[in-house]
């Protein structure tokens, strides 16, 4: 989806001297590249400084890049984080560093234990243990849970308690003073107890007080010349202070929540929306709204709930908002509806939860007023290009648009794509891939009949089950066929059989494979080839093959497609590659004589005669 809107270097001067994460563009609109800064101002302007010596690799990537975006967030370690996570989940062409969780360190408390302890850990488990972090430095975590030990006396061993008490003889802690050998039964499990919730209190951000103490051992070993003393607390000091930085971008409970935040200026605003899966924050979209003057933000939250996920495919079990909605009971009854488990509408007041919803909001300001002429300017290429498609088609209320397509290798294993526009923009996630099972050869009709077949039925049925949602359950208010009058008669004739009413329209091709125009009831409409509709319709025509050819590649480079010709005794992959380059489909195969087949480069009357005798 090419930006032709997006001039870099005027975007360059709007973006903040702020802690954030940066997101590089192709021309596709594709992810390439994920970074953080400490300032995104410095950072990103220096991709496209040409004084600066960037090395191949980025010089490549940085010819590529049509449009960058933003997130802000509030410490050079939270951007460090949201990175990971946004490279775990994108998998950028030009981040050669894929991180994982496993690269950030955890404290783990097992208060699941009678006696719990305190360790390191690089993974998030499903257990009843606590976690904190992650935390950028493994030395600071390590040094702190030395300190932890030192203060309060927390267990370090493996032993199973209270089942191993009294069976061995206290470790080496107990005598120098780090542990109240609770294998031993000295200390009582009610007062371990209490010295496991003064670690917790010191994990959840209670510092100061720990803080103070080592400052005066520290400052009283100075004036008594105990230097090395010193030094130690001094270094203790500092890794406390680096595990006291708070985060908000993972959350160690491991659920999928949608955060939402609004801006608002006279008559615009714009939506705000981080998506967190599985406890962490994997991407953000943005949403331009178009508004009444002094409307709040609880009505604006309200209207957009009820618009985003009328048509979303996934909701989660947990919205965060910015602001108390009027609507709040009956939208969690309706979401709970669609989604067929429990939602809940949550209004944080405190913690990291309230922080993350405001650096939602922070990211929703920046939006409107460094990108208000941009997002108008976007707005005409989207929305303003489906008003004038509606127009043409003399259609009202369009917002949602399916493309499909069919992609085979001569004639051999047809897959089929369907790619998803709702109000002019590319909507990924409700992209579908569809692999051919009845139809043999090159029939680009009988595909796309199975795929739409598919499809809608899939569809209709999600909509009788209990929970009335699923993946196939919205339906388009247009549905655009890669062709003319073949392809939209096929659509039509599946619409119809299934009792289906949804327009038809085919986006047709002149002889050098270009856009030429619509066909819309028996009739083709020529479009004005400088207009938004035209651009947008050849950008969905586009998006819907390159899906399709993607979806075949992937198929062929992992090995999964299998043709009937690779059973054949003595057909390797050279004699299969000429039998598909000879003949059109697998029936043709079936169809030839001995003496036919040995006339194909390659093949031998004994290859020959092992196809025959396959087939018959």
């Amino acid at each position: 989806m090419e930006n032709n809107n997006f001039d870099i270097q005027e975007e360059l001067k709007k973006l903040p001297g702020r802690p954030g994460v940066y997101i590089m563009h192709d021309e596709k609109d594709n992810i390439i590249y994920v970074g953080k800064a400490i300032s995104l101002k410095n950072r990103v302007r220096q991709y496209f400084q040409s004084s600066r010596n960037k090395g191949i690799k980025i010089e490549q990537m940085v010819a590529h890049i049509r449009r960058f975006e933003y997130i802000v967030t509030d410490s050079e370690l939270e951007a460090l984080v949201l990175e990971c996570n946004l490279i775990k989940e994108h998998r950028p062409k030009y981040n050669t560093m894929l991180m994982d969780d496993k690269t950030y360190p955890f404290i783990k408390v097992t208060v699941g234990e009678a006696f719990p302890r305190v360790m390191m850990t690089r993974k998030l488990a499903k257990d009843r243990a606590k976690y904190f972090g992650p935390y950028t430095s493994a030395q600071a975590v390590r040094d702190t849970i030395d300190l932890l030990h030192k203060l309060y006396h927390i267990r370090s061993c493996s032993r199973s308690l209270p089942r191993d008490i009294g069976k061995e003889r206290p470790c080496l802690n107990y005598h120098i003073k780090q542990c109240d050998a609770p294998c031993q039964g000295y200390i009582s499990q009610e007062e371990y107890g209490k010295a496991v919730n003064e670690v917790l209190r010191f994990l959840n951000g209670n510092y100061d007080s720990i803080l103070r103490e080592l400052e005066e051992k520290m400052n009283t070993a100075s004036e008594n010349l105990e230097f090395e003393k010193a030094i130690e607390y001094r270094e203790l000091i500092g890794s406390v202070r680096q595990v006291a930085q708070k985060q908000k971008i993972t959350d160690s409970s491991g659920e999928d929540r949608d955060v939402l935040a609004v801006a608002s200026e006279e008559e615009d605003a714009v939506v705000q929306v981080f998506f967190i899966r599985g406890g962490r924050l994997i991407g953000r979209d943005h949403f331009y709204l178009k508004i009444a003057k002094g409307e709040k933000e609880d009505s604006i939250l309200d209207s957009f709930i009820k618009q985003y996920y009328a048509g979303t495919p996934y909701i989660p079990g947990e919205l965060m908002l910015q602001a108390e909605v009027e609507d709040r009971e009956l939208l969690e009854t309706w979401l709970t509806a669609k989604r067929g488990q429990k939602v809940t509408l949550r209004i944080p007041k405190k913690g990291t939860k309230e922080k993350l919803v405001e650096l939602a909001a922070e990211n929703a300001h920046l939006v409107l007023t460094k990108d208000k002429e941009r997002l108008k300017r976007e707005e005409g290429r989207t929305i303003g290009a489906v008003k004038e498609i509606a127009s043409l088609l003399e259609l009202e209320g369009i917002r949602r648009m399916e493309a499909y397509d069919i992609s085979n290798t001569n004639g051999f294993e047809s897959v089929g794509s369907m790619v998803v526009y709702e109000k002019g923009m590319p909507k990924r996630n409700d992209y579908r891939k569809f692999k051919i099972r009845g139809i043999k050869g090159a029939d680009d009709y009988g595909s796309m009949r199975e795929v739409l077949t598919r499809r809608f039925t899939h569809g209709l049925r999600e909509r009788q089950e209990s929970s009335g949602f699923g993946k196939f359950t919205v339906f388009p208010d247009l549905i655009l066929m890669d062709g003319g009058k073949g392809q939209v008669n096929v659509a039509l004739q599946v619409l119809d059989e299934l009792h289906l009413n949804i327009p038809v329209c085919g986006m047709v091709k002149d002889d050098h494979h270009r856009t030429r125009g619509l066909y819309y009831r028996n009739v083709e409409i020529p479009i004005d080839r400088s207009s938004e509709a035209f651009r947008l319709i050849t950008r969905i025509q586009d998006e819907a093959h390159r899906f399709a050819i993607e979806y075949h590649r992937q198929l062929r480079g992992k090995g999964q497609v299998h043709s009937v010709l690779d059973d054949i005794d003595g057909i390797g992959p050279a004699r299969r590659k000429a039998l598909m380059r000879h003949y059109p489909s697998l029936d043709a195969i079936r169809a030839a004589s001995v003496d036919e087949l040995t006339k194909i480069p390659s093949m031998n009357e004994k290859a020959a005669q092992s196809v025959y005798n396959f087939f018959h």
